[in-house]
C-alpha cells in the first residue's frame, strides 16, 4: 500500500477530486495548508500598504491505496492540477505499513 500526498492550488481541488473519482478512488482527505516553494511568496497591497505574503494558501490531498493504483492516481492528479504556471504543486508517494478501519477492525487492503 502507498500514501499519495499532493499539494495543489486551492481552485484545483474539485478537478482533482473528480479525476481521482474517475479512476476509482473513492476516499480522500483534504487539508488547507500554507507554504511556499520556488514561488517564495508574493507582495500584496492592503489599505495602501505593501506587505509580503511568505506563505501561500494550498490544499493537501491525501489518499491511501493499493500499489497497483498509484500510477493511475498520480496521473489523474497531474492532469487535473496542471496549469503550467509556477506553484502547481508537488506529489509525494510513501509506503504505508498498516491500515486499520476502526469501526470493523478490518486491516490493510480491506480497510482502504
Amino acid at each position: 500500500m502507498k500514501k499519495v500526498e499532493a499539494i495543489i492550488k486551492p481552485f484545483k481541488l474539485d478537478e482533482v477530486r473528480e479525476g481521482l473519482s474517475e479512476v476509482g478512488i473513492t476516499g480522500l482527505t483534504v487539508t488547507e495548508v500554507k507554504g511556499f516553494g520556488r514561488q517564495k511568496g508574493h507582495t500584496e497591497l492592503y489599505r495602501g500598504a505593501e506587505y509580503v505574503v511568505d506563505f501561500l494558501p494550498k490544499i493537501k490531498v491525501e489518499v491511501v491505496l493499493a500499489d497497483d493504483m498509484v500510477d493511475q492516481a498520480v496521473e489523474a492528479i497531474i492532469k487535473a492540477a496542471h496549469t503550467g504556471k509556477i506553484g502547481d504543486g508537488k506529489i509525494f508517494v510513501m509506503p504505508v505499513e498498516q491500515v486499520v478501519r476502526i469501526r470493523t477492525g478490518e486491516t490493510n487492503e480491506s480497510a482502504i
